[in-house]
């Protein structure tokens, strides 16, 4: 699939392919006003309640039922929820797999990719350099490399979530979207292509597309923050930042304050766990980073829960 287009055609052919491997996460609708935001529609979809307990099982699935995995099996660089999601698919697939992770990740998500049996290996402080050390053993063991981000299975398994919601709620204005290396928000950008506002969300502390979209290309970013597992990866893909520039409307950068009072509200309004990177992008509504008109219909993914218990922070 090296030359697939990452377009709405081909998201909904790779939806067609991995529905029966993940699950139809459900939405949650309230007001505004009952955050004491003002009178607009929030529609949150739990993508949270996914296999794995992130969106990422979307993309691992789309990789390993369109390309053919060696004896090796798979390897993967991740911040931890790709980890997780690429050792469940291999999992339930019969593949091996192994799993490099940085010292960042967290214990909650190391536990979980070898729950599900795969290979864990910490390797250097942040997701750039557990990348660099997957890459050399791929190379070595000749298995099959599973990006986070820049690979158009993965853009293309990440972009059945706007589908998805889509199918679910056909009026939104509005979709806040978190941002990390940027195959959720590219593959969501490519399916929605201009009908519905996307607006990207990222910590403060790592703003790759907010820098990227400022200098015309991906760059090299700060890599830090409270999500710094999930939203760090130094810079955003190739493959998606042309998506970004022509369908994602705009980039609001959140403090981590913010990230972890918008764990708080989730939890106490709606008893909604989410991990910092799964509630940042309900953070820029907290933090008046976006404020919606009166009467507007906003979509909020909540992308990731994979945090221990009711804890907030890392």
């Amino acid at each position: 699939m090296a030359s697939v287009e990452i377009d709405r055609e081909n998201i909904a052919r790779t939806y067609e392919l991995i529905r029966s491997h993940v699950r139809r996460t459900p939405l949650l609708e309230a007001g505004g006003d009952e955050f004491g935001l003002g009178d607009f529609r929030v529609i949150f979809k739990l993508e949270l309640l996914q296999h794995t307990g992130s969106f990422k099982a979307r993309g691992a699935f789309a990789n390993l039922l369109t390309r053919e995995t060696p004896a090796a099996g798979v390897v993967a660089a991740s911040g931890g929820n790709h980890g997780i999601a690429v050792a469940y698919a291999a999992m339930r697939l019969g593949k091996p797999a192994h799993i490099f992770v940085p010292e960042v990740s967290s214990p909650a998500k190391t536990a979980r990719i070898r729950e599900y049996g795969a290979e864990l290996v910490v390797s250097g402080e942040r997701y750039a350099d557990a990348l660099a050390a997957s890459q050399e053993w791929a190379a070595k063991a000749g298995a099959l490399q599973v990006h986070a981000f820049d690979q158009p299975e993965t853009l293309l398994g990440q972009g059945t979530t706007g589908l998805e919601f889509e199918e679910q709620f056909a009026n939104l204005d509005t979709l806040l979207v978190a941002v990390g290396g940027g195959g959720l928000i590219g593959g969501i950008a490519a399916w929605f292509a201009g009908r519905v506002r996307v607006i990207g969300v990222e910590p403060e502390a790592a703003p790759t597309l907010a820098h990227a979209l400022s200098a015309g290309h991906p760059v090299d970013a700060p890599a830090g923050g409270i999500a710094a597992d999930s939203l760090a990866p130094k810079r955003v893909g190739s493959l998606m930042f042309p998506m970004a520039q022509k369908h994602v409307e705009k980039v609001v950068l959140v403090p981590d304050e913010a990230i972890v009072a918008a764990q708080q509200t989730l939890w106490g309004v709606l008893r909604v766990v989410a991990e910092p990177g799964g509630a940042a992008a309900f953070a820029a509504l907290m933090s008046g980073g976006y404020r919606p008109r009166e009467g507007e219909r906003v979509g909020v993914l909540v992308c990731g829960g994979n945090s221990t218990a009711v804890s907030f922070g890392r």
